[in-house]
């Protein structure tokens, strides 16, 4: 799970992006554990506050639960929260940057145009 420190996107919103589409593909089903936070803070070099953060985040989505001195798991119908809270975040970042765009006073065909050229990028898609 790779973070970007220089990204606009505070890490701990990385983190529970993350989480949320492994929980989406079934990488982690209802009732499993997720890592500890002690060890995906040590994993990602970020502070254990970054990863509670992150955490409580998903919890407060009813993605996962927590059981003091066990751990976090995964809520029933997590699969379900984590498609829904994928598709609002998805939703947000294009937001963001149709807002960065407009600002930089980009045209919609413009805008338009690089979420094309990254989705084909993204995806590998070749390009026509």
């Amino acid at each position: 799970m790779p973070v970007d420190p220089n990204s606009h996107v505070p890490i701990y919103e990385q983190i529970a992006d993350h989480l949320r589409g492994a929980v989406a593909a079934g990488v982690y089903r209802p009732g499993e554990p997720l890592p500890s936070i002690r060890a995906l803070a040590l994993e990602l070099l970020v502070n254990p506050n970054t990863v509670q953060r992150a955490y409580q985040e998903l919890e407060r989505q009813g993605l996962l639960y927590t059981r003091k001195g066990l751990g976090a798991f995964v809520a029933e119908g997590g699969e379900r929260s984590a498609r829904n809270g994928a598709a609002a975040a998805v939703r947000a970042r294009f937001a963001e940057g149709i807002e960065l765009g407009r600002a930089a006073r980009m045209s919609p065909g413009s805008i338009r145009g690089a979420f094309e050229e990254q989705w084909d990028e993204s995806t590998g898609t070749p390009e026509c």
